[in-house]
């Protein structure tokens, strides 16, 4: 059965995604300019059932944000701070390891590490923190450290993107997060993010780390200044680097949260905006297998909407989430697994643990195994 469609503009789209048809920049931007919600709710279920079933992922992890201190300036930003600033922290390597720790008391398969741009911290303490967690923590894989760490480490020690990746490779890094990319419109990067590298450097930082076997994660930061077309073009740039590596395991569309920030002015996003982003996602990135409907920046309750109109993943328990709460998130800091499942269920999906990979977790009382 069809849907009735409301904005007459969706009908040749709808039957290019009923076709399995990649759709192009101009209908991107029909997607966002239409208020027909349902209808793309429709389509962007349609394309999610056809890759992922009814299965909604999720997984135990727990973020470790080793440091504040960042000497970047970015308006979007809340959580970086100055060295001299009294509120900033830095921790130490033991304390990295400990607070790792704090969060294992649910068996997590996944450490989410990323931190600020620290003017003293080198490659060598960073790849020190890795291999000790790999030491005390072997079976737990680590997705660490943004495009933009990664520049900012290499520039510092004046060796190739390359060199730096590798070595924090062989330290035990084991996939990369998709932050940093905000938006990569330059007319937008030099208002929000000057301080950070462009649009295009992240993108080659991304292919460079596909390149040598770091599958990462990818985002966009929306709900600011940007326009209809700088999220169009976003994705579709994300597009033809995954058809060219094919090296992004999921997407995350991140809402913009201005308290806080040097663009405190602005309003965040609505409950609608947050479902229409992640249906438009799903429409437009035809080759990245998952969409996420992170629940730390759009609510649990909205995001287990988010469900039946594209996204196919929670993330997981986060234990501790500092950027985007610094930011004036209002949600909780962690989920526990039972509530997980309970919302995933609720909303007539099949809950599926996963390990970052994508390969369900079978769990006990008392430990997991990963089914290869």
């Amino acid at each position: 059965m069809e849907p009735i469609i409301d904005d007459v503009r969706l009908k040749p789209i709808f039957q290019k995604v009923k076709a399995g048809e990649r759709l192009n920049f101009e209908e991107g931007v029909t997607l966002y300019r239409s208020p027909d919600i349902l209808t793309l709710g429709y389509m962007a279920n349609l394309v999610r059932e056809r890759l992922n079933g009814n299965v909604t992922y999720f997984n135990v992890n727990r973020h470790i944000n080793p440091t504040d201190v960042c000497v970047a300036s970015c308006r979007l930003c809340a959580f970086g701070k100055k060295a001299k600033d009294p509120h900033s922290y830095t921790m130490s390597l033991e304390q990295v390891w400990e607070t790792a720790g704090h969060g294992y008391n649910e068996a997590v398969t996944e450490f989410h590490i990323v931190g600020g741009l620290h003017p003293e911290l080198t490659l060598d303490w960073f790849c020190e923190m890795i291999r000790g967690l790999k030491l005390r923590y072997p079976q737990v894989h680590l997705k660490a450290f943004t495009m933009v760490e990664v520049a900012y480490l290499a520039k510092r020690g004046k060796i190739p993107v390359r060199e730096t990746l590798e070595r924090l490779k062989e330290a035990g890094v084991d996939s990369m997060p998709g932050g940093g990319a905000e938006i990569f419109s330059e007319r937008v990067r030099r208002i929000i993010c000057d301080h950070k590298i462009d649009g295009n450097e992240w993108i080659e930082a991304a292919r460079i780390a596909h390149q040598i076997g770091l599958k990462s994660n990818c985002t966009m930061l929306y709900g600011h200044i940007e326009t209809e077309e700088d999220r169009v073009d976003h994705l579709i740039r994300l597009r033809a680097l995954q058809d060219e590596t094919h090296g992004f395991v999921t997407f995350i569309p991140l809402a913009f949260h201005p308290a806080n920030t040097a663009l405190n002015h602005l309003s965040s996003t609505s409950g609608f905006d947050d479902i229409k982003q992640i249906a438009i996602s799903r429409l437009m990135l035809d080759n990245i297998p998952h969409i996420k409907a992170y629940w730390i920046m759009m609510t649990p309750s909205v995001a287990q909407i988010a469900q039946r109109f594209g996204a196919n993943d929670l993330d997981g328990t986060v234990v501790e989430e500092k950027i985007y709460h610094d930011a004036g998130a209002q949600t909780k800091q962690h989920l526990h697994r039972q509530e997980l499942l309970r919302i995933i269920r609720e909303a007539g999906r099949e809950p599926v643990e996963r390990d970052t990979t994508y390969r369900p977790v079978q769990r006990t009382e008392s430990a997991f195994t990963v089914l290869v």
